[in-house]
């Protein structure tokens, strides 16, 4: 999912079946990593978790602490300013999470994709959003 700014909602991927990593999902929906690099062009960024650590050249992702190790004051100090920052974008997840359809969902992955996307598109049409 991408959220804009504010935390709105903005796409979700098509489902995919089974358990797949971040990265591998990213890398398999169609334009995604063509619109960030776009956006990063741009001189903005997108934020990103540790799952997305293996495409940190597009993503920003927290700093990791080093085996043994400890994060620097400076580290530190970037993860919190991520962390809230990328708090505002979790709100795009808790919005579709208000739809009862999909807090337990076993369905198929087919099935589950037109759900989320007409989910998303009823938000937007409650709300009166169109980004």
């Amino acid at each position: 999912m991408l959220t804009a700014p504010d935390g709105w909602p903005i796409w979700v991927s098509p489902v995919r079946p089974g358990r797949e990593h971040d990265t591998t999902c990213a890398r398999a929906a169609d334009g995604l990593l063509q619109a960030v690099q776009t956006w990063n062009t741009a001189g903005r960024h997108v934020l990103a978790d540790l799952g997305y650590e293996a495409l940190d050249d597009q993503f920003v992702i927290p700093a990791k602490k080093p085996t043994g190790g400890q994060l620097t004051i400076n580290e530190r100090a970037r993860n919190a300013l991520h962390h809230a920052l990328r708090g505002i974008g979790e709100r795009g997840n808790a919005l579709l999470k208000n739809f009862k359809a999909l807090r337990r969902v076993s369905l198929s992955p087919s099935s589950i994709g037109p759900i989320v996307a007409a989910a998303l598109v009823i938000l937007h049409h409650i709300h009166d959003r169109t980004t």
